[in-house]
């Protein structure tokens, strides 16, 4: 059917008009891709991050602007469009993987250790050292939503404000976290608009940090002032926290403690548990049928990040100061130690790509990440970067807890 003259006068006209701002367009506009390969990297020096491509082992653009990223943590929004960086100043960043750009940014405390992303995607909450306690923010506006102090009262009577370890999201859009001198857990439920705080007191000596398991049932501290953790059933918290492992060191030695392991980076492996031993040389395994220890599997220092491969047949391990210039693969199968590589110096944190094929491997101070192919333990690419450390991936976006 031919065009009447109008209509065509019309549509010449607005091509016409885009032809003029076409170049304006493509300058401005975001390049047309998925998020699913992107990851950023923590350049701690220089409180900047490193956007980077997982698929191409590239580099794509450093961002500056995030503050002190002495200790820094990455949460992903649900749709994977933006990460929010939690930072030591206090600061709390939103960075747009697409433009990359920061969008938002607020002081909201003088101290944050992490935070978390609601089930639903609405929510950020962050854990803080000062002032003691979290804060939960809108993820769209960042506007506050709720401030939950951490006050507990102390042996002679007063009260104060601890400092907040392990904050994470748990189905039911719930936040969990702990107590760090008052020696409690507590669950925020962000699903009413009563944000009811349930507090577990007595739940151990100074948890340090905490992990949830990948199906959002167990919530585990570990406790620094006394050997053993604390475990909280989230689909029966009517039965309160539980004790395990209590005898793990009893009578034991331990060696001077340079640094807190992570037990988010815990290895799940069927019905095994594989996590570090505090002030050991070991990696533990438990059996999380009734949460025994079964196994000390002796590694090159005291361990840090404990992972598993997404297979679940390997289990990375990186260590502490003054032994933190190798990475020991664990068989899963045989708890042989089968491979030690040496990727740099100051060994600091490690991520596996969705699929498990590869990992990177940040060396603060050698300047560059590695990456590693973990059939083979070839090494793959070798990426600059101004003192690496935390690297995170996409892929968390969907993973409770990460």
């Amino acid at each position: 059917m031919p065009l009447i003259r109008p209509l065509k006068t019309l549509i010449a006209a607005g091509a016409l008009s885009l032809l003029a701002v076409g170049p304006a367009l493509a300058e401005s506009a975001v390049e047309l891709r998925g998020t699913g390969d992107l990851g950023v990297v923590i350049e701690r020096a220089t409180g900047s991050v490193a956007l980077v491509d997982t698929t191409h082992k590239t580099v794509l653009k450093n961002i500056e602007g995030f503050g002190d990223l002495s200790h820094a943590s990455v949460k992903f929004t649900r749709d994977a469009r933006h990460a929010f960086v939690f930072g030591r100043d206090g600061g709390l960043t939103r960075l747009d993987l697409l433009t990359g750009e920061i969008d938002g940014r607020i002081i909201q405390g003088g101290n944050s250790i992490g935070g978390a992303i609601s089930q639903d995607g609405r929510y950020v909450a962050v854990g803080n050292y000062e002032p003691g306690g979290v804060k939960v923010f809108d993820v769209e506006t960042m506007e506050l939503v709720v401030d939950v102090p951490a006050t507990y009262k102390k042996a002679d009577g007063t009260t104060d404000q601890a400092k907040v370890v392990g904050v994470v999201d748990v189905p039911g859009n719930m936040f969990v976290f702990s107590l760090f001198e008052a020696g409690e857990i507590w669950t925020l439920d962000m699903s009413t608009e009563e944000h009811e705080v349930t507090r577990y007191r007595d739940i151990g000596s100074m948890p340090y940090d905490a992990l949830i398991t990948a199906n959002g049932r167990y919530y585990i501290a570990g406790l620094f002032g006394e050997d053993g953790m604390a475990l909280l059933d989230l689909w029966h918290p009517e039965k309160g926290v539980q004790r395990i492992l209590p005898d793990y060191g009893r009578g034991e030695e331990r060696l001077p403690v340079y640094k807190m392991p992570h037990l988010e980076g815990w290895a799940m492996a069927g019905s095994q548990a594989f996590f570090p031993a505090v002030g050991r040389n070991e990696v533990l395994v438990a059996d999380t049928r009734d949460w025994s220890l079964t196994q000390r599997i002796e590694v090159h220092g005291q361990p840090i990040f404990v992972m598993s491969r997404p297979d679940e047949q390997q289990v990375w391990v990186t260590f502490a100061h003054p032994n933190n210039d190798r990475v020991q693969v664990i068989d899963t199968r045989t708890h042989e130690v089968i491979e030690t590589l040496s990727p740099g110096e100051s060994i600091l944190h490690k991520e596996f790509t969705p699929r498990g094929e590869h990992i990177w491997i940040s060396a603060r101070d050698s300047g560059h990440v590695v990456v590693y192919d973990t059939r083979t333990f070839e090494e793959l690419a070798r990426l600059p970067a101004e003192s690496p450390s935390g690297i995170f991936f996409t892929h968390r976006a969907h993973r409770i807890g990460l």
